[in-house]
């Protein structure tokens, strides 16, 4: 079952880039405006993915694939990051670490209703443990937030959920690099447009060397790079599982808060985190024993008939 270890790595390496993504992303939006930030950085990430495609991954695209690649792009690309960083820009990093972590329980809503995956004890409890450690670690502490930011946050995390489930349905006929590369340059010309409505209200920003880092860091590792990781990891896994990984997000932007900016990891940080580790060791272990006796099965069946 290596696969499923793959999808593991894969999902925990996109989560915790993710987790240290918003203190990058806070820090660029005092001085640009939303879109033009999320063109900047699917320009960057778009050159990054082609090269990559063009280099290792070229493969032909049907046209009913189409359709799989442009709601990835629409509904996650541009509606969910859109909805991510204006959420983030009204209230805070913290706030916005935390509601997107909401993500999990929607793709195990849309997993049932969409690809009919079976919603198993284990799969409920291991949500409810995750959430309980996430709620624990960052806290549910809402000072200096706004109500519309945290309301815009809440569909940030229903679209990204979704968009991970049509991410499943496309990798059962094309790569999670043909995904990622062609779903990013869809959202990039959507993007094109409200870019040029802030540019025509605010005009162009004034980039610093800071300001460069930042968008090569959001374009570069936190789009290309963790977009890939991500849709690799749902191409692997059941979504309702891979869904757990996403906890990792505060848990990694907890650890680098203390690692970077010295803040204090106080006790609940420990015991938050080792909910989380629980419960996606305890999905992932169980899933995995699952298939092998789904493989030991299907011979035996083979075999009598």
């Amino acid at each position: 079952m290596r696969k499923e270890w793959l999808g593991a790595i894969s999902l925990t390496l996109a989560a915790s880039i993710w987790g240290g993504m918003y203190v990058v992303s806070k820090y660029a939006l005092d001085f640009i405006e939303p879109f033009t930030l999320i063109w900047m950085r699917y320009f960057v990430a778009f050159i990054v993915l082609m090269c990559a495609w063009w280099l290792f991954g070229r493969e032909r695209i049907g046209r009913g694939d189409w359709k799989w690649i442009a709601l990835v792009g629409v509904i996650g690309y541009v509606a969910s990051i859109s909805f991510q960083f204006i959420g983030t820009k009204l209230s805070d990093a913290h706030t916005g670490s935390l509601v997107t972590a909401a993500t999990p329980a929607f793709m195990v809503l849309f997993a049932r209703v969409i690809l009919k995956e079976k919603l198993t004890p284990v799969k409920v409890g291991s949500l409810l443990l995750a959430t309980v450690g996430v709620i624990i670690v960052v806290g549910w502490h809402v000072e200096g937030t706004y109500f519309i930011g945290s309301l815009i946050l809440v569909g940030a995390a229903i679209t990204w959920a979704l968009m991970s489930i049509y991410v499943k349905i496309a990798s059962a006929t094309l790569s999670s690099l043909t995904i990622t590369t062609f779903a990013i340059g869809i959202a990039f010309v959507l993007m094109t447009p409200l870019m040029g409505m802030e540019v025509i209200d605010h005009g162009l920003p004034t980039m610093t060397g800071a300001l460069w880092l930042s968008v090569l860091y959001v374009g570069i590792v936190s789009t290309a790079g963790a977009f890939f990781f991500w849709n690799k990891g749902i191409e692997l896994m059941d979504a309702s599982v891979g869904s757990l990984f996403f906890f990792f997000q505060p848990l990694v932007g907890g650890y680098l808060g203390w690692l970077v900016l010295n803040e204090q990891l106080d006790r609940n940080f420990f015991i938050g985190a080792a909910c989380i580790v629980t419960a996606v060791t305890w999905s992932t272990l169980v899933e995995r024993r699952q298939k092998r006796a789904i493989s030991q099965i299907e011979p035996d069946k083979r075999h009598i008939q």
